[in-house]
């Protein structure tokens, strides 16, 4: 497994280094943002998942974060580093598609726990012999972490797939957010804000297709419709 680490502080960059590197992860680096959009240009697939500093120098942590979800690799997963403690602020770096973030001053372990968090989530979906999974016009076939509304392909971040798996494969069933930050980051405790932030993006990128219901007070739910047949 390979991580850009992006971050303009040296000791940040080297801290982090060590921590994945003791996690059997090859490490590469940059300090700014030109340097980041080139290695992520130049290493293309060797890069399995990026940690972006949010205040690095233009373009910052959240715009290339936008770049790579327009761009050639929409599925890279994302981890913003941000010094910023604002609720506005942490939404607006997953509203930029983020799959998980980490606010400074924070614990190495920690975000070495959640770097190997998204990815080993990626490689088991992705790895995995899960049948294709249909309701309406919405189609997930998690083995090549494809989706598609009315046969056409959707762009999801990595966070944004597994959450539509997971409530495709628990249809009508009302999960609170507290659940599905369990059971899809794999997280004991987190900011809830991230569950409402990724249901919302997920509801906007599936359209009129979506069926993500908001129970009141409980959760979310996704209500099938028509058959809702599962696939082998």
């Amino acid at each position: 497994m390979t991580v850009l680490i992006a971050d303009d502080d040296p000791l940040v960059r080297e801290v982090v280094r060590r921590y994945l590197e003791r996690d059997g992860m090859t490490v590469r680096e940059t300090d700014d943002g030109p340097s980041t959009m080139a290695a992520l240009t130049d290493l293309g697939d060797e890069i399995e998942l990026a940690v972006l500093d949010v205040m690095m120098p233009a373009p910052d942590g959240i715009e290339i974060c936008r770049a790579i979800r327009s761009g050639p690799r929409p599925e890279l997963p994302v981890i913003l580093l941000t010094a910023l403690g604002d609720e506005d602020d942490r939404v607006l770096g997953l509203e930029a598609g983020a799959d998980d973030y980490v606010t400074k001053p924070f614990s190495p372990r920690e975000l070495a726990l959640r770097v190997a968090s998204v990815l080993r989530r990626t490689k088991t979906v992705r790895d995995s012999d899960a049948p294709v999974l249909r309701d309406g016009g919405v189609e997930v076939r998690p083995a090549f972490r494809l989706a598609l509304v009315d046969g056409t392909p959707v762009d999801l971040t990595p966070r944004e797939f597994d959450l539509l798996v997971f409530l495709l494969q628990h249809p009508q069933q009302v999960f609170s957010r507290e659940q599905l930050l369990a059971q899809v980051w794999g997280w004991d405790f987190g900011d809830l804000s991230t569950v409402t932030v990724h249901i919302k993006r997920l509801r906007a990128k599936l359209g009129e297709r979506h069926r993500i219901e908001t129970v009141w007070g409980r959760g979310y739910a996704w209500a099938r419709t028509g058959n809702g047949a599962t696939d082998a």
